[in-house]
């Protein structure tokens, strides 16, 4: 059965304009229209995001803004900034712009403006890491911190470790930062080994503080500790809880002053605005962390206030709807072109995909059009020689952000210049790609016979018309770092808005963890797997036979 979204005018008119595309090059666009980068760009402090390398025409984009007008998309825009539940499974509201209000604005749920709770958990934030920084809260045995181990998993992992490295050129010396999130024992062992207990302090972040693999973490980490501090109150110096659910904390053991609270309208892949961030903000300092918030909330007030011609994450999202439900694209890359953003694409990984990997709308309806799509990344150069010859010569259609800063934190010779040429290289060469002609003059200029000729042009002649976004920033500095993160949020949360869909729970993560527990008992007291598939159940047999060394 067709969906309302389906069946609109604007999406047939869609449907119908992609036919039209279905012989452009993009490369004739340019030629056609000498002012195309200036018309299909938009600069904000700093960033400069270039779409012009896509297949899409002033056409394309007038019909994909009538979409999101018809999807209402000011109004839900509207609604999230005002608090609303708009995640509608969990009756929660999606209020993380409120984690980095710089203005004197109030946020309210449910009638209550949060933005004295959110100021009072960032001014514990500030004492806590002035204590840590200045020494005068020290291990068990009076020495003073010298390593952080952040136990969590998820969005209460992958933001502050993003983060974190992002920002590495801004760390303080004398602090290190380390990450544990894995169930497997080897992460937390790995880690243990290069800490010492008298001078670590533990972070252990989690929204419900029942989360599996965190909890497990977390008591290994305290029972290692415990080997050589026996006092359990001098213990207690040693960790310090981030948790939406602060009695679970208390009954843990963890006391009020080293307990930082969340809230239930903060989504953990949006929560390293908030005291998930606590391992950023000690290790760059608070006003580093501040002004991460404030490049956040540049692009939070870019977002509610633009018109959405000039608006950066919603011609962003338009842009992904165009390749995901017309062009036919089922991934997209994410390349960014400086070793501190190594993380970014697992990052954007969790947020993209946990966010639009859904097969109903909103209302339990279920979708006839395609929601979201296979994320993957590197960091540039090294992608170059991963997986781009896909991208140049396969046969499927995949995007590609290509990300960027003018200036290095570590001028060294030529580097940068280098890593910036193939920044620029390769969005062209996706763009332009190499034709027929242009091949066979190359090789013809190489003084090559006429059959080496006729057997290599095929192999070294690239279509090119391949879809491409640049995304160019002055520095990566901390307010900037900020800007990228939120322009990805947004994008996102735009493109969940035009689909219908929530872009704000996962209820898909549940079943396997539901699984998990059922297998574990089993497996911890060796009962019959009768009740399992044959293949769930061989396997678990094979374990079973061969655990013991």
């Amino acid at each position: 059965m067709s969906t309302k979204l389906s069946q609109s005018i604007c999406w047939q008119a869609l449907q119908s304009h992609a036919k039209t595309l279905e012989f452009t090059h993009v490369r004739d666009l340019f030629l056609k229209y000498p002012q195309r980068f200036k018309d299909f760009s938009v600069h904000l402090d700093g960033m400069l995001f270039d779409y012009s390398k896509n297949l899409v025409t002033h056409e394309t984009r007038e019909l994909l803004l009538q979409l999101a007008q018809q999807e209402r998309l000011p109004e839900k825009i509207k609604n999230m900034f005002n608090g609303e539940q708009i995640n509608n499974t969990e009756h929660r509201a999606a209020l993380h712009p409120a984690l980095r209000n710089q203005s004197a604005r109030p946020i309210y749920v449910d009638g209550q403006d949060v933005m004295p709770e959110v100021r009072r958990v960032l001014e514990q934030m500030r004492i806590f890491c002035n204590a840590i920084t200045s020494g005068s809260r020290t291990g068990y045995s009076g020495r003073r911190f010298t390593d952080i181990v952040n136990i969590g998993v998820g969005g209460s992992d992958l933001g502050p470790v993003t983060v974190s490295e992002a920002l590495k050129p801004y760390a303080k010396k004398g602090l290190r930062v380390h990450y544990v999130s894995n169930i497997d024992g080897t992460h937390l062992h790995d880690t243990l080994v290069l800490v010492n207990p008298e001078t670590t302090l533990f972070i252990v972040s989690s929204k419900t503080f029942t989360t599996q693999e965190t909890s497990v973490n977390a008591a290994s980490a305290r029972a290692w500790l415990k080997t050589n501090c026996h006092e359990e109150a001098l213990l207690a110096q040693h960790f310090v809880a981030v948790t939406a659910n602060p009695q679970v904390a208390q009954q843990a053991g963890y006391g009020d002053e080293n307990i930082f609270e969340l809230w239930d309208w903060v989504g953990g892949r949006y929560s390293v605005w908030s005291a998930i961030g606590l391992p950023v903000a000690l290790t760059v300092g608070m006003d580093n962390f501040t002004a991460l918030l404030s490049g956040a909330h540049a692009m939070d007030e870019h977002f509610r206030t633009a018109p959405l011609t000039e608006n950066m994450p919603v011609l962003m999202a338009l842009i992904a709807i165009w390749h995901i439900n017309f062009m036919g694209v089922r991934s997209n890359v994410v390349v960014p072109y400086d070793q501190y953003l190594k993380h970014l694409p697992v990052y954007l990984q969790q947020l993209d995909m946990e966010s639009l990997g859904k097969s109903v709308a909103s209302t339990g309806e279920e979708l006839d059009y395609a929601t979201g799509a296979t994320l993957l990344g590197k960091p540039g150069t090294n992608a170059q020689h991963a997986f781009f010859q896909l991208l140049h010569q396969g046969t499927q259609r995949v995007p590609v952000d290509l990300i960027a800063a003018c200036q290095s934190h570590n001028p060294m010779g030529s580097h940068h210049e280098i890593l910036l040429a193939n920044f620029f290289a390769q969005g062209e060469a996706l763009m332009r790609g190499r034709t027929y002609k242009e091949t066979h003059a190359e090789l013809l200029a190489q003084r090559l016979s006429k059959e080496q000729i006729a057997e290599l042009l095929p192999h070294k002649t690239f279509h090119g018309s391949k879809p491409c976004n640049s995304i160019l920033c002055k520095i990566f500095d901390p307010y900037t770092i900020g800007a990228l993160l939120a322009l990805y949020e947004h994008k996102v949360t735009v493109q969940g808005m035009i689909w219908n869909i929530n872009s704000f729970d996962q209820w898909g993560v549940e079943l396997g963890k539901q699984l998990a527990s059922n297998i574990l008992r089993q497996l911890q007291t060796d009962a019959p797997t009768d009740s399992m598939d044959e293949s769930t159940k061989g396997l678990i047999n094979f374990y079973q036979v061969n655990k013991k060394p």
